[in-house]
């Protein structure tokens, strides 16, 4: 194979897939319609039942008709051999093998149409469960295309989020961070305020009640520079 027999096989190829591509995306709608076109035809075959079972019953009337024309006659010729009348006799027999004859013949036609309306009765029953068969299929096709979609679109949103959420774990986990250092900054504050807090309690008390004199007092002062006078 030459690079133009490749090249020609190639777009053949693009092109095949391409058509494929388009009937895939509009299958559902495609489908619905084959459905409709379906329903149509369906309709149509049940008019032409009803149509033909209109004519069997026409052709079954005949068949009764000619039936009872042909008792009748029957009794007209049995009279007329009674009355000896062999001529008449034969003249109604004639018309009753006429009878006959389109008798047979309208039987024939009627179980014709049976035939037909009975052909046509399963075609239709068959048609019908296929339809509705499909129909099922087709909701349930349907349905599970639109979850398929929702699954698909939050998997989407959810895999271009991943950079942020990450961004905003990491956030997270630094303000987490911070706020246990400043509690323990917190903490240690308490602890050191509890140790020093006892001691000058005690300092305080002992110079309230004149037990500890206070070095920056103007009389500790006076005295300290009397000492060093008398000395």
């Amino acid at each position: 194979m030459n690079v133009w027999s490749k090249m020609l096989t190639a777009l053949r190829g693009g092109a095949n897939e391409v058509g494929e591509a388009v009937v895939d995306s509009q299958a559902l709608r495609i489908l619905d319609q084959e459905i409709r076109d379906a329903d149509v035809e369906l309709r149509k075959s049940k008019e032409a039942l009803a149509e033909i079972m209109a004519k069997q019953k026409l052709a079954s009337d005949k068949v009764n008709k000619s039936a009872a024309s042909i008792a009748e006659y029957e009794q007209y010729a049995l009279k007329a051999l009674d009355a000896g009348n062999e001529t008449l006799a034969k003249e109604v027999a004639e018309k009753i093998a006429n009878l006959e004859i389109e008798q047979a013949s309208e039987r024939e036609q009627a179980e014709g149409f049976a035939a037909s309306v009975a052909q046509l009765r399963k075609a239709v029953t068959q048609a019908e469960g296929n339809i509705k068969r499909l129909k099922q299929q087709v909701d349930t096709v349907k349905a599970t295309e639109s979850v398929q979609k929702a699954q698909m679109a939050v998997a989407q949103r959810y895999g271009g989020s991943q950079a942020k959420l990450q961004t905003a774990v990491e956030s997270l986990e630094r303000i987490k961070q911070k706020q246990a250092e400043r509690a323990a900054k917190m903490e240690a504050s308490a602890e050191l305020a509890a140790t020093s807090a006892p001691h000058d309690s005690l300092e305080a008390k002992l110079r309230a009640a004149g037990i500890k004199a206070d070095n920056a007092s103007a009389d500790s002062v006076l005295a300290r520079l009397k000492d060093k006078s008398k000395a």
